[in-house]
């Protein structure tokens, strides 16, 4: 079932396409990278490249997988980008709502957008809502994400850039930290992960470590002080 290697999800589904850089954990977009190679591969999905692009036709796709799974939703775009039109993404959830059987993973770093379209969706059990934070100067996203009726709230601190202190993780579920990689990659500090470890022990949060990540992230692995950390919620 597992046709992604990203290491928090089980496969990936993108109702939508393409996306802007928005803040600092954006400057080596691996998906922007992807886009690129898609495109000149002539994948017709990609004919745009990385520009912001919907794709009615995939809301099709979940009700044809036959066993119960953990999707990552736009793994390639951000479903709350601001261009994106409302209308689309209540028909994203429209799915997502029919298919209890699944768990739907999605992430953002447009924690405005968000805030603004929460009211209006239907958030049942199996959509869990996340956010993108690279450093403290991105809080404000965690602060939108907590207003959210969703029965999972979870953080994604890839690329982790920098120190993380004292943030407050209440009404969290679950924290994912990873160091970026891929061509460009900016360092990540293990005291960085270990502080950010700490604090979800302390306020019993599940903590998931993906990768120190570097140029060559198969050699610098995914270990924390000897161990792998898979921390998830229970679904």
């Amino acid at each position: 079932m597992k046709n992604t290697k990203i290491e928090w999800t089980e496969t990936t589904w993108n109702p939508s396409t393409g996306c802007t850089h928005i803040s600092e954990g954006c400057r080596h977009c691996y998906a922007e990278r992807m886009a690129g190679r898609l495109k000149t591969m002539g994948i017709e999905k990609y004919r745009n490249g990385f520009d912001l692009t919907i794709h009615p036709d995939a809301l099709k796709e979940p009700f044809h997988w036959k066993k119960p799974r953990i999707v990552f939703v736009n793994s390639m775009s951000d479903l709350f980008h601001e261009n994106m039109p409302f209308e689309f993404v209540a028909s994203v959830f429209d799915v997502m709502n029919k298919l209890p059987q699944h768990t739907f993973q999605i992430l953002t770093k447009r924690g405005d957008v968000l805030r603004d379209f929460a009211p209006y969706l239907i958030w049942t059990d199996n959509i869990w809502m996340g956010v993108t934070v690279e450093n403290p100067g991105y809080l404000n996203r965690i602060k939108a994400l907590k207003i959210v009726n969703a029965h999972m709230r979870f953080i994604s601190m890839e690329p982790l850039l920098s120190y993380m202190p004292d943030t407050d993780l209440s009404g969290i579920h679950w924290v994912i930290v990873g160091g970026e990689s891929g061509p460009g990659a900016r360092p990540i500090k293990e005291e960085w992960v270990l502080d950010i470890k700490e604090s979800c022990k302390r306020q019993s949060i599940d903590f998931f470590f993906k990768q120190w990540g570097g140029t060559n992230k198969k050699k610098t692995g995914r270990l924390l002080q000897g161990q792998t950390w898979d921390e998830m919620p229970v679904r």
